[in-house]
């Protein structure tokens, strides 16, 4: 039932982008210095785009600026968590050697036993 609505919501969404690009086809002239700075550089890069790929492609680049920002803020997060992981690891290894690894079922009770015993007969 979710994956239904899923479905209709990004439906929805697509008729919307595409009925939003179809009113949009208007060529607008994208150019990279204003006119005064232009003139001053004398040099100016500009090109004739639809202006639905001017407006998605600026929500695009938005959401992509925004992604790497997260994902540079939340790095101390990841390389805590590693570190963590890391220690973890370190301490199972460790308590595995202390038990005295994953085949040995000696009990201590059992061993201090044995020497009892290997005293009384000699």
């Amino acid at each position: 039932m979710l994956r239904i609505i899923r479905y209709l919501i990004l439906a929805v969404i697509v008729a919307v982008l595409v009925i939003v690009s179809m009113a949009n086809r208007e060529m607008v002239v994208l150019t990279a210095l204003p006119t005064g700075l232009a003139e001053v550089a004398a040099w100016n890069a500009s090109v004739e785009l639809p202006l639905f790929l001017v407006a998605l492609g600026g929500v695009a680049v938005g959401l992509l600026v925004g992604f790497f920002l997260e994902w540079m803020r939340e790095s101390k997060h990841r390389s805590e968590v590693a570190k963590r992981q890391k220690q973890v690891r370190a301490l199972n290894r460790e308590v595995t050697r202390l038990r005295g690894g994953p085949n040995d079922t000696s009990d201590e009770v059992l061993a201090i036993l044995d020497q009892s015993a290997a005293r009384k007969a000699s």
